[in-house]
């Protein structure tokens, strides 16, 4: 059974690492961004080079710190959402499963639920993180948001607190997936490696089973961000951001874990 004190220690550990990984890649996400809202309307500069492309075009244009632009509300982010996805996992899990050890089906379900739980709460965080990585020198209709907070308070003022959880339907459903395909096969991975001849509890399990979870998100998510089609065309750049970032946050968070429990 988890206790009190475990779920806490899980809470912040996972928080802690989901801000870590999202300090070291959200220059690639914030390009993400502007290539995706390049894509849809004709102002602004038609997207040349990729990713990388885009990321030294915003630094060449608006200084290296404008692709650390939304950092705020995506560790706002992550401390919630982060936190309570992967704390709520274990407990959750536990309720699915009625007889022997949880299976495969048993971690999706727990992820599904999880993921859905968090962003019902985080959904704020990510509109704001979003808006915030949008406005460019080149963005139509930039807002001028001074930051985090004034965001939060502006889009209150001038839209209402319900604008907070605007495209709370689509983002709850494109998390509930994303965060099935992390938890669950990272969870699936471990145990399946811990069940091999020569492995342990270790970094080098975290590592692996953080890759074998970074595919399988890329896998299951990149078509929701860019369209069935063009899904092979970006696997790589999806790879690099989703990839990266769930090999250091579970790395990160099963070494802060060990800490606290």
């Amino acid at each position: 059974m988890t206790t009190a004190s475990s779920f806490a220690a899980v809470f912040i550990s996972s928080a802690i690492a989901s801000c870590f990984a999202e300090l070291c890649t959200i220059p690639l996400d914030t390009a993400k961004v502007r290539l995706q809202l390049q894509k849809k309307t004709a102002a602004g500069p038609t997207p040349t080079g990729g990713m990388l492309g885009t990321m030294m075009s915003i630094a060449r244009e608006e200084g290296i710190t404008a692709l650390w632009k939304g950092i705020v509300p995506g560790l706002h982010r992550q401390c919630i959402y982060g936190g309570l996805r992967v704390g709520l996992y274990e407990p959750v899990k536990t309720l699915f499963v009625f007889v022997g050890e949880a299976t495969l089906l048993n971690k999706i379900f727990a992820a599904l639920t999880t993921g859905v739980i968090a962003i019902s709460v985080a959904n704020p965080t990510d509109l704001v993180k979003v808006r915030l990585q949008a406005d460019g020198k080149s963005t139509a209709g930039k807002r001028h948001y001074s930051g985090a907070l004034n965001a939060y308070a502006t889009i209150i003022k001038q839209e209402g607190i319900r604008a907070l959880w605007t495209g709370l339907g689509p983002n709850m459903a494109r998390n509930a997936l994303i965060n099935a395909a992390e938890l669950a096969s990272y969870d699936q991975f471990k145990q399946m490696f811990l069940s091999l001849p020569g492995f342990t509890d270790n970094v080098y399990t975290h590592l692996l089973a953080g890759l074998g979870a970074g595919i399988f998100a890329v896998c299951i998510g990149s078509p929701l961000d860019v369209g069935v089609a063009a899904f092979y065309k970006g696997f790589v750049a999806n790879f690099c951001r989703v990839g990266s970032w769930n090999v250091i946050m579970f790395l990160t968070m099963e070494q802060v874990r060990r800490f606290f429990l």
